[in-house]
């Protein structure tokens, strides 16, 4: 007769686990700064709540900490956890993740009420990006991993971009905060893409199960990074009138193809793919707004380039970083990735509405432009806070299996 033995232990899911990896800070702290950050921007805006932008304006203040802030944190979160899939080195935990946490915190702080305190936020802003940079390289360059210094040249152009922007504040760069925001809103599509490349159709092809097999072809990867490195060039250095639109147009068709590609129709079973997918498509619309940008340059007080940017950050970076975080940190909480809390369904479709009432809606009805602002910023809140109630407890807790991560 034999007798089996469990000697398995109970996982204690209470202990704290918060700088174990890096998506479980950075994805925390930027779902709650997503949170307060717009509901700081919308009592500016809507209640004329005071707060000091010396040098530059409330709006750029507002983009600046949506792109640098809660973006470069989800990157972050992001990348510091990929590179360590991707090399097999360990990238910052424990105490050295939670320093780099701590400067990105402190600069959110300290901007948060204005620019009473801008040097001491540039300080740890800068060193934050320094610290993430140094983070995500000594694994690649450690084993020699090439072709990932394509993301890493991202995260660099975006540190540099971080920097134009305050010594634009101080006025040692010549609309220094203008070309941060522009060259960051492309740099994050940039991001999104090639990443976007790597995983959407594993996620897809692995989702919808059965013998789907997504079309790919390189010419057409290619082809995207070209038109989008001409589109940010332009943009950023030469300002040759008419070709950004024209590299929109590319982005629009070539990006159109490889949606048709990736298109099946298992992906609207599930809420962690058409989210997903549906980001992207935001995303195509975008370059097709902005390639329309030059048919209203008669109209000064034209809103296409405010609608534009809003479709690629709301609708693009807002959905895409969404439904990632989301699925990253039940992957790599041991938990299954196909059974996500279904409030996260009414999120993401909130976030789309947003995005839709951000950038179309004020071009049907533009009267009430102050109101569509309000409603998109409501949305935003309660979408993020929706995550951040669901994710904070599996973020700061261990896996459900005990293992390390």
């Amino acid at each position: 007769m034999l007798i089996q033995i469990n000697n398995a232990k109970p996982v204690d899911l209470k202990k704290f686990a918060l700088f174990n990896l890096g998506f479980r800070p950075f994805f925390l702290g930027a779902g709650l700064f997503a949170i307060v950050s717009m509901l700081t921007w919308l009592a500016a805006y809507t209640l004329g709540l005071p707060i000091e932008t010396q040098g530059i304006t409330l709006s750029q203040w507002h983009a600046h900490e949506m792109l640098y802030g809660y973006g470069l944190a989800v990157a972050a979160g992001f990348l510091l956890t990929a590179v360590k899939n991707w090399t097999g080195v360990p990238t910052a935990q424990g105490k050295s993740l939670a320093s780099l946490f701590g400067l990105w915190c402190v600069a959110r702080i300290l901007l948060l009420f204005g620019t009473d305190l801008i040097a001491y936020a540039a300080t740890a802003d800068v060193l934050f990006g320094l610290g993430l940079l140094v983070a995500i390289l000594k694994p690649i360059i450690q084993v020699k991993q090439w072709m990932q210094l394509a993301v890493a040249g991202k995260v660099l152009m975006l540190w540099i971009g971080n920097i134009v922007f305050y010594l634009g504040c101080f006025g040692l760069v010549n609309n220094g905060m203008l070309y941060a925001i522009n060259g960051a809103v492309l740099l994050f599509i940039g991001l999104i893409l090639t990443i976007g490349r790597r995983v959407i159709p594993f996620f897809i092809e692995r989702g919808v199960g059965g013998e789907t097999t997504l079309k790919q072809f390189k010419w057409l990867d290619l082809s995207i990074m070209m038109a989008l490195l001409a589109l940010f060039a332009n943009v950023i250095f030469f300002q040759i009138p008419h070709a950004s639109s024209l590299c929109a147009i590319a982005l629009f068709v070539l990006n159109s193809t490889r949606l048709f590609n990736w298109h099946t129709a298992g992906v609207w079973r599930i809420p962690l793919l058409w989210s997903l997918y549906l980001s992207f498509f935001l995303i195509n619309v975008g370059f097709l707004f902005y390639a329309l940008e030059t048919l209203a340059w008669w109209d000064k007080n034209s809103l296409l380039p405010i609608l534009t940017m809003h479709l690629f950050t709301v609708g693009g970076i807002g959905l895409v970083t969404l439904s990632m975080m989301a699925r990253v940190s039940l992957g790599h909480t041991g938990r299954d990735i196909r059974k996500p809390s279904h409030w996260m369904i009414y999120a993401f479709a909130g976030l789309i509405a947003s995005a839709l009432f951000r950038s179309v809606m004020p071009m049907l009805a533009p009267q009430l432009y102050a109101e569509w602002v309000l409603l998109a910023g409501i949305l935003w809140i309660v979408c993020f806070s929706v995550f951040t109630v669901i994710y904070a407890p599996i973020l700061w807790r261990i896996r459900v299996d005990g293992a390390w991560g």
